[in-house]
């Protein structure tokens, strides 16, 4: 028996209290970081009006591309790290 058939067979033995408790540490082995997002607080910060500034002008940028972003190679060639 594979390892993989004989943790199917110790999970189907698990009544479903722990069954749940089980999916949530499968969860966080695979998503280490999703748990602390999912914590994480709010933002409940005020926007600054130089952030607002900052978000209409991005918007306007992308309106006038149609809406479009800069690629990635692009980008990276605008900084100078490719």
């Amino acid at each position: 028996m594979s390892t993989r058939e004989h943790a199917h067979d110790l999970i189907d033995q698990l009544p479903e209290a722990q069954l749940s408790a089980l999916v949530g540490l499968l969860e966080t082995i695979l998503d280490p970081i999703a748990p602390t997002l999912e914590n994480a607080p709010l933002d409940d910060e005020l926007e600054t009006e130089a952030e607002r500034q900052a978000v209409a002008e991005a918007r306007g940028w992308l309106k006038k591309n149609g809406g479009k972003g800069v690629p990635h190679d692009q980008a990276m060639r605008r900084l100078v790290l490719d």
